[in-house]
């Protein structure tokens, strides 16, 4: 990726990897599809209630994965191939001390923190049995997103994508058996998740050990390096933090809108799965981003790097007008899915619309939130990450907390739209300063260097 015009490489590297979000969202859809007409409405919102928890954890997996494999994308912009597979066994083992401590806190914690979020009693049992084996299998998320993030680093994008597709397949079977068959209800949805990418995560192992000799590990490797496991987890950590940050906000914004009952909850719960099917194509160029800075930083090419940021905003704008409009335009066919043939949706339907009609105006704001933020990652700053989701946060709390005593239903909602905004500019103004403060590095470097 450090040669040849950015935007036609970055729009080409990012459409496989929209496609793989648009199946794990389409998967994730189907989950809730298959619950909602075959469990019942309030199974629907009970695994809705959790979404935000489900959020947190896979922005944690997501986020911690990008971080350690911003290092191999450099070390291989860098024609360091040795770094790059050292680099990817330390994450492997730094992934494993991270899913020990996830697991353990996430299932510790959920009883009290489904009743901190004013979870509705009569979804409670099947929220909670949904989300704790949702926690239980997080090694197969860790793994799953930490492979395909590595793959990407090097520049392969269409091989995660032909695993997802897998994942997503296995996962609409599995959903079926489960669901349908064994009568699982709610824990029968997130196994099937569980199962179909923990599958998928031993075969991107056994395809990088067998197709991909720049990763493949020896035997000398499986070490803790000082230096690789500092750089990764300064850059990893902040990344994956700022998603817990980050989903804290939308926890109390999941709070606030719980207050209004289960009926609200599944109109919430429907609406936000088309809109994350609609945004699908925003974390997909976000992550191109993270491979794209990552080799050219690791060129030491900065111009570049800016060259790039600038393609993938013009590509996020055209994005962005097209996914609002998709949104607002197909959210009442896509919501008679989630319920059995007959189900009267009037009720859901209002609840829906107030959430995807306050957010659609700002997608361009969550466009540059990934894309900046991941610019700034790839050139190895992670603790700007906590910048931002601090960012998200505050906003989230403002508004969540002044919806409650004036129960207003739209400004609960709304927080998402607010947060994207305040956050957008934001990450806007750290990378200008990010920018100039590379330049004025390299400059001084380069000077040397020719001294």
């Amino acid at each position: 990726m450090t040669s040849g015009n950015p935007l036609p490489l970055i729009f080409k590297f990012s459409v496989p990897i929209f496609l793989g979000f648009v199946f794990q969202q389409f998967y994730n859809m189907v989950d809730t599809v298959i619950v909602g007409r075959a469990v019942s409405p309030q199974a629907l919102a009970a695994v809705g209630s959790t979404g935000t928890i489900m959020f947190m954890m896979m922005g944690l997996a997501n986020g911690m994965s990008t971080g350690f494999t911003v290092l191999i994308s450099q070390k291989y912009g860098a024609n360091d191939n040795d770094g790059a597979r050292k680099a990817f066994v330390n994450g492997i083992m730094l992934s494993a001390i991270c899913i020990a401590i996830m697991t353990f806190i996430s299932i510790a914690v959920m009883h009290p923190l489904l009743h901190i979020m004013n979870t509705p009693a009569d979804i409670y049992d099947d929220a909670y049995a949904y989300i704790t084996t949702i926690c239980g299998g997080c090694v197969a998320l860790i793994y799953y997103n930490y492979f395909a993030s590595s793959l990407r680093a090097i520049g392969n994008s269409k091989t995660p994508l032909y695993f997802l597709i897998f994942a997503a397949l296995l996962n609409i079977v599995l959903d079926l058996v489960f669901i349908l068959v064994f009568k699982l209800g709610t824990f029968g949805a997130a196994l099937a998740t569980d199962v179909s990418q923990g599958i998928s995560a031993v075969l991107s192992l056994i395809y990088i050990y067998k197709k991909v000799p720049v990763l493949r590990p020896c035997r000398s490797d499986w070490k803790l390096d000082r230096v690789y496991t500092q750089k990764q987890l300064n850059i990893g950590v902040p990344m994956g933090l700022q998603f817990g940050i980050t989903a804290s906000g939308t926890m109390v914004m999941q709070s606030a809108i719980n207050i209004y009952g289960s009926t609200a909850v599944t109109g919430f719960t429907a609406a936000g799965k088309v809109q994350n099917l609609m945004t699908a194509g925003m974390p997909s160029i976000g992550q191109a981003m993270a491979a794209y800075v990552g080799q050219n930083y690791g060129a030491a090419d900065l111009e570049r790097v800016h060259s790039g940021t600038k393609a993938a905003m013009k590509i996020s704008t055209v994005y962005s007008i097209v996914a609002a409009i998709l949104a607002v335009v197909t959210l009442p066919f896509i919501i008679g899915l989630f319920f059995e043939a007959g189900t009267d949706i009037a009720s859901y339907m209002p609840y829906a619309r107030i959430y995807c009609y306050e957010c659609v105006p700002f997608y361009l704001p969550l466009a540059m939130i990934f894309i900046y933020r991941n610019a700034i990652q790839g050139c190895g700053y992670g603790m700007t990450s906590l910048m931002l989701g601090g960012m998200e946060l505050v906003a989230r709390l403002i508004a969540a907390f002044i919806s409650i005593p004036l129960k207003s239903y739209p400004l609960a909602v709304g927080a998402d739209a607010i947060a994207w905004f305040t956050t957008g500019i934001f990450a806007l103004f750290l990378y200008l300063i990010v920018i100039k403060k590379e330049r004025v590095k390299m400059s001084s470097w380069k000077s040397q260097t020719t001294e």
